[in-house]
């Protein structure tokens, strides 16, 4: 893996890492009945999240945002797993190798001019 890659993916777990910290914030603020106060670091981090992506090497916003996505599947499901203590199954597992494939193909893939 070439270092330009190395860092577009350690850009898109910690991306993927703050947008679900951000989001966790308002989940436990509206669904676990958790203090509004809860969300003010959440939108940090969502602004963190905002921030990340912009440093994702990418000459499209939108091939960026289409990549980050299999990578954001796989961090939810291991925030599924180890913070919300419910082992993904099988059909989970799956489904974030063929987000990840698809990811690959996105940041890998031969561009024609």
């Amino acid at each position: 893996m070439d270092r330009t890659l190395g860092l577009t993916l350690a850009v898109y777990v910690a991306a993927a890492l703050a947008e679900i910290a951000g989001c966790f914030a308002f989940w436990a603020w509206i669904r676990l009945d958790r203090t509004a106060w809860w969300t003010l670091p959440g939108v940090a981090s969502l602004c963190l999240f905002a921030w990340l992506l912009t440093r994702a090497d990418a000459d499209l916003a939108g091939r960026a945002y289409a990549a980050y996505g299999g990578v954001y599947i796989a961090a939810s499901l291991l925030w599924l797993w180890l913070v919300e203590g419910a082992r993904p199954d099988r059909w989970d597992m799956a489904g974030a190798l063929i987000c990840l494939a698809g990811t690959a193909l996105i940041l890998a893939g031969p561009r024609g001019s």
